[in-house]
């Protein structure tokens, strides 16, 4: 077998464990980047030696999208590269387990796959003294959270690979954004830090992909995939972490619903810059918190989003008919039937994003997730958004 130096940085994944390294306190380790770069070898080959060297008798989980997937990605590159290295390796098939002996030490690495919600039920029970979770964006959160659940044993410690997805994606929010608080040591890759990989291969690479798969594929970006409704929509132009001083002309959106999610919006008016912002939302999605609201229950959310502000007029859509008359009941709001002219709002949206004429808090997230994955019906008849993701557009 021949081998090629390992960059620096995959030497840090394959050290950051031992007693010189200075991320030896780190409880995890997460490495995303483009693909061929060469993160998933180097992190299952130091998880292997970490679990040897530090451990006996005890038991490892192996996780991937699939079984196979796994068996493919990971355990087929690593077996040869394991036993070249002195560790005696048996891998049971019908039991899923990979066993691994060396230097006096045995371990159990047992393969499991994270393909959909019910996946999560195949690994309760077991305890782990470490996991690897590789393509893990990929994988439901209840899985990956029961695969975190399951390390009890002292000292043990979480490894994460993955492909970038889009950047609103429960696990980046969660680890990537939050590396620091969780003391995870979080490296980026890109296909310079694979020395295996010749100029040619990495052009030929670079050449396969063109927009927002080139941004995540090549360059390694947690980006939206093509297809979007509002490509323009950036994070850096459209969202502001502080509201400008001086907001008037206060109006509230809603896009009212029962068992879809219901999004009602605050939206002020800057005579400074001329810009709207939406400085503040009200989301509730039923089908995630089990729990239906009603009529009443909405316009106390509502009010609570106005608070004293003098609002000028709600918009609501036609078809909320029990809504709009509940507001009038009330007699505090001026209820405004919105346009459901559906291209033509975007053509509008899209031309006040392009100039920079409308802004929005950070705070508002569920706005901000649904512009990144609102996107257009692929192959349809006629100019037509996916009815999804569409509630705070």
């Amino acid at each position: 077998m021949h081998f090629v130096p390992f960059s620096r940085k995959q030497l840090r994944v394959l050290t950051w464990w031992r007693a010189a390294s200075p991320d030896r306190q780190k409880d995890a380790i997460l490495c995303d980047g483009a693909v061929r770069s060469g993160k998933t070898l180097c992190l299952s080959l130091s998880f292997v030696m970490w679990a040897m060297q530090c451990f006996s008798d005890m038991d490892f989980a192996l996780c991937g999208k699939t079984i196979l997937s796994l068996q493919r990605n990971l355990l087929e590159p690593l077996l040869p590269i394991l036993q070249s290295l002195g560790y005696r390796c048996r891998f049971l098939a019908g039991r899923r387990l990979l066993a691994v002996e060396w230097a006096g030490h045995q371990n159990r690495f047992y393969l499991f796959g994270g393909r959909d919600e019910g996946s999560a039920s195949l690994i309760q029970g077991i305890t782990l003294a470490g996991v690897l979770l590789d393509e893990v964006a990929l994988m439901p959160r209840s899985f990956v959270e029961q695969a975190l659940a399951r390390c009890s044993v002292p000292g043990s410690r979480f490894w994460f690979c993955c492909n970038p997805e889009h950047p609103f994606h429960w696990f980046y929010r969660e680890w990537i954004e939050k590396a620091g608080e969780k003391n995870c040591l979080y490296l980026h890759f890109t296909m310079q830090d694979n020395p295996s990989l010749t100029p040619e291969i990495r052009q030929r690479y670079e050449g396969l992909y063109s927009g927002s798969f080139y941004r995540r594929f090549v360059l390694g970006e947690w980006c939206a995939p093509s297809g979007a409704v509002y490509p323009m929509f950036s994070a850096e132009k459209h969202v502001v972490k502080e509201l400008p001083p001086g907001l008037t002309k206060w109006y509230i959106s809603c896009d009212y619903g029962t068992v879809n999610p219901c999004s009602i919006g605050l939206w002020g008016y800057c005579p400074a810059d001329g810009n709207w912002y939406r400085a503040a939302e009200y989301y509730h999605d039923s089908r995630q918190t089990g729990i239906q609201k009603t009529d009443e229950e909405y316009y106390e959310a509502l009010c609570t989003l106005a608070g004293d502000r003098p609002i000028q007029g709600v918009t609501v859509d036609p078809s909320a008919a029990s809504f709009m008359e509940c507001i009038r009941r009330h007699g505090v709001y001026t209820v405004l039937p919105a346009k459901n002219e559906v291209l033509d709002g975007i053509r509008q949206v899209s031309e006040l994003l392009r100039s920079g004429k409308l802004r929005f808090s950070a705070a508002c997230r569920d706005t901000l997730r649904e512009f990144v994955q609102y996107r257009w019906e692929e192959n349809a008849p006629e100019d037509r958004p996916r009815k999804e993701n569409d509630h705070a557009m």
